[in-house]
């Protein structure tokens, strides 16, 4: 099941329910049918989500060696950071616009 986010300030954001609900947990907010982030929250909310993608890079960092396939390659992973990041570029751009994000399954 597909998750839009939208809001004044950018392009509407659409993801799968798990990575939605999983980033919301993130930053403090539960997946309703319906829900908000009013823009009073974005700065605590960024940082939260800021903070997260940071804390999964430095985990990368020490599990690195880890991941190598037989070739000696890293093998592409779907990181917190790519998956994150629409999200946390609407969430930046509603905070300059003082915009809420809204949601709806």
């Amino acid at each position: 099941m597909l998750v839009t986010f939208q809001s004044t300030a950018s392009p509407d954001v659409v993801m799968l329910r798990d990575l939605a609900q999983y980033l919301l947990g993130l930053i403090g907010k539960r997946l309703e049918d319906r829900g908000v982030i009013v823009h009073d929250e974005l700065p605590v909310a960024i940082d939260r989500l800021e903070a997260a993608i940071s804390d999964d890079a430095t985990a990368e960092a020490t599990v690195e060696p880890l991941h190598r396939s037989s070739g000696n390659q890293r093998e592409s992973r779907n990181r917190l950071s790519q998956r994150a990041w629409p999200f946390l570029d609407m969430m930046r751009a509603a905070r300059k616009s003082e915009a809420d994000i809204i949601w709806g399954l």
